[in-house]
């Protein structure tokens, strides 16, 4: 076979592997739009009573909590690599970031894997679906990507995070509640679901084709450069519950080592935006449609 033929042939293959995904999305592309909403806002949620569950059962969390009023930003998350690794308090192991957790409780008991005391990975230092990168010395966000939700996160890395600025992971009746409010609502902002609602699969919004992920806050009312959305936010003022990422929560249930994810993500259809779905996974899942945000006392 001639050269030029072999050399058509590589650049038809490398064509191909582009078309299937290779490549990260070109950040010149990802429209830049501040949708005005402070990422770190808190929202408090009262306590009282609500309705928990597809089926309404009404429950009841007795203190007042305050939860943050988006998901955490990958710029928040750069700020924190940032500080820990200057102090100390992670490192990076290879192509991950670690940190140490102090272990749960293990029962043995069938398919419990044990999470005990030691570095966990957090996120990954390299990989092509994280939206930060590494010089060797500080974590950047990747252009246009700053005050997207933060994912490729682990379970890990998200309850570090709130750790680090005296908060948790919301347990998962805080979560609903501050999704809720006290009525039966099956999406934080009322009864019905269209496009200008959230973010999800075929919502055609303006990221569909480039970063996947909105800007936090996105779904607040505004219109942008024709797109125009509907105020999506819960009773309490708390933005994206349904849609964009999933979201870890912070309770850890005897018997089984995986964590619960609330809320949905971009790449779930509709139906799977209600209050009451759950996903679930190991706390060393990392995933680009997964996400946090953080729950403090009042």
């Amino acid at each position: 076979m001639r050269p030029l033929t072999l050399t058509l042939i590589l650049i038809l293959f490398l064509s191909v592997l582009t078309a299937c995904g290779t490549a990260t999305p070109d950040a010149a592309a990802i429209p830049l739009i501040d949708p005005g909403v402070d990422p770190a806002g808190w929202a408090v949620i009262p306590a009282g009573e609500y309705l928990e569950g597809q089926f309404d059962h009404e429950a009841q969390i007795a203190y007042d909590y305050e939860i943050m009023i988006t998901n955490v930003t990958n710029a928040q998350y750069a700020d924190f690599l940032n500080t820990a690794l200057a102090a100390g308090e992670i490192t990076i192991d290879g192509n991950a970031v670690t940190g140490f957790y102090p272990g749960d409780a293990f029962g043995g008991h069938r398919h419990e894997m044990e999470i005990a005391a030691g570095d966990w990975e957090l996120t990954p230092v390299a990989d092509a679906a994280s939206r930060l990168s590494f010089d060797g010395t500080t974590f950047t966000v990747l252009p246009g990507y700053g005050n997207h939700p933060m994912t490729m996160v682990s379970w890990f890395g998200a309850w570090g995070y709130c750790q680090a600025y005296d908060g948790r992971l919301p347990s998962d009746a805080e979560w609903e509640k501050a999704a809720r409010g006290s009525d039966g609502r099956p999406f934080p902002w009322g009864n019905e679901i269209e496009e200008a609602y959230a973010n999800f699969s075929n919502s055609h919004d303006p990221f569909e084709t480039t970063s996947k992920t909105t800007p936090v806050g996105f779904y607040n009312g505004t219109t942008y450069d024709g797109y125009a959305t509907i105020d999506a936010s819960s009773p309490y003022g708390v933005y994206d519950m349904a849609g964009n990422v999933w979201e870890w929560t912070g309770d850890v249930h005897e018997g089984t080592h995986n964590r619960s994810l609330r809320g949905g993500s971009h790449t779930n259809y509709a139906y799977d935006l209600r209050i009451w779905s759950h996903n679930n996974a190991g706390p060393e899942h990392i995933s680009p449609s997964v996400g946090f945000r953080c729950a403090r006392d009042s």
